[in-house]
């Protein structure tokens, strides 16, 4: 097959505007993730999951936990309301444009994957929850003893819990996906010993999550690291910074973009859009860590290229991460509460370090003619479906417009794509064309 140098800039300008609409359409740009409580605290009380700020447009409900005597068999029940009445507001949320998440986990809560029988009931688990409720993507908050390191690197991990939560995530991700014909989004929430600690030391809690995000990449929508509970961390400069300061919030946010070295490998960075600020909304959310609002709006614009260097750390990509995903907070209700400041403090300081610019998605548009590809990018597979149309030929191209890998007519069908180049595919179907990144 020949192609033309003009169908091809076509075709990757066509890209471009792909991969714009893609990141939008994960998740709002920029993002406000916020925590909600599902349960009544005298200090921080229940609000209707629906009468939530606006400029809040992440919701991650707290939590699908372990069904008492386990570790793996999970289960949500929402506390104050019916099922069917949390479904409707989710569901409110939703067509609002609103993203709302199902957080697995918590403090209180260990998660433990120690077995495949163990693996397997948590698979199940999870898909009937998320199933039932109708949400759009998942949270991992595991911590205390969920995830530890005891030998192995990021790239090879030997733990079993580890090993099993990997698995465990892109099958529950592959089942939605054959379900419901979208992508189930992922989200992370780990503490800073569990990410940045990992510079100190790869072991226990130190490091553990590294090989998780690692594994999880392609699919990662947003790793939101809590900046707060932490104490001192190292960052990629080899310096030691406090929570609590505009120094540890872009030290510790760059470490995730950037990358670092750790005894377990290097941790290779993340796009700065999958990367969001997580901090507590008031002093009394968390044990520390709490930052006063204008010293985030200068740590958040140094971060952004767009202010001046508030601290003693030195930003190692000088023009700064313009495109970074957003804000987190534990938690909504404790922003909504006059017990530690204004309320929705939290949210007006979004809403003023990005001028305004928070926003919510579009209702999702429902045609589906279009060529979907899963996921993207991609290191082992790629599914590839023409929803609601007629079976039909898929080729994929190389970048210079060399076919590299064809199907007969299919209407899904799901392509091994680890023999090939890391690179930029074109995926053409009839009349039609995408693209997906081979990493």
């Amino acid at each position: 097959m020949y192609i033309t140098f003009k169908v091809i800039k076509n075709i990757l300008c066509h890209w471009v505007l792909h991969i714009a609409l893609v990141a939008k359409a994960q998740l709002p740009d920029p993002a406000l993730v916020g925590y909600w409580h599902n349960w009544n605290d005298v200090n921080a009380p229940y609000i209707q999951l629906d009468q939530i700020d606006p400029r809040y447009n992440v919701i991650a409900i707290s939590f699908a936990v372990p069904q008492s005597g386990t570790g793996y068999k999970m289960e949500f029940i929402p506390d104050q309301v019916s099922p069917a009445t949390l479904i409707s507001q989710i569901q409110n949320l939703q067509g609002q444009g609103k993203k709302v998440f199902i957080s697995m986990g918590g403090a209180a809560s260990p998660v433990s994957l120690d077995n495949i029988a163990a693996r397997d009931t948590f698979i199940t688990t999870m898909g009937d929850i998320l199933d039932t409720y109708g949400f759009d993507g998942i949270d991992i908050d595991f911590e205390g003893s969920s995830v530890s390191v005891t030998g192995g690197t990021i790239a090879s991990p030997v733990d079993t819990k580890i090993i099993n939560l990997i698995y465990a995530v892109k099958q529950i991700m592959s089942n939605y996906y054959s379900s419901h014909q979208k992508k189930l989004l992922l989200t992370m929430a780990p503490e800073t010993a569990f990410v940045q600690g990992g510079m100190d030391t790869f072991g226990g809690i130190w490091g553990a999550y590294l090989p998780v995000i690692d594994a999880l990449r392609d699919s990662l929508t947003l790793l939101q690291v809590q900046l707060y509970n932490s104490g001192s961390m190292q960052g990629i400069d080899g310096n030691y910074y406090s929570q609590g300061t505009a120094d540890f919030i872009i030290a510790m946010t760059e470490a995730v973009i950037h990358g670092f070295n750790t005894a377990g490998g290097y941790f290779y960075g993340l796009p700065e859009s999958r990367v969001a600020v997580g901090l507590p909304a008031c002093l009394n959310a968390a044990g520390g860590g709490y930052t006063d609002t204008a010293t985030v709006k200068a740590a958040m614009e140094y971060l952004r290229g767009t202010g001046q260097q508030p601290g003693s750390y030195f930003l190692a990509n000088t023009g700064g991460y313009p495109a970074i995903g957003g804000l987190m907070t534990w938690s909504v209700n404790w922003d909504a509460t006059m017990n530690c400041g204004s309320i929705y403090q939290y949210a007006e300081s979004f809403e003023n370090i990005f001028d305004g610019t928070s926003a919510v998605l579009p209702i999702e548009n429902t045609n589906h003619s279009a060529i979907t590809i899963y996921p993207d990018p991609a290191t082992d597979y790629i599914t590839i479906s023409l929803p609601n149309q007629a079976a039909i030929a898929f080729e994929v191209l190389n970048s210079i417009g060399i076919v590299v890998l064809s199907r007969a007519e299919t209407k899904v069908h799901t392509i091994s794509v680890s023999d090939l180049p890391a690179g930029l595919y074109i995926v053409k179907a009839g009349n039609r064309a995408t693209k997906f990144i081979k990493y």
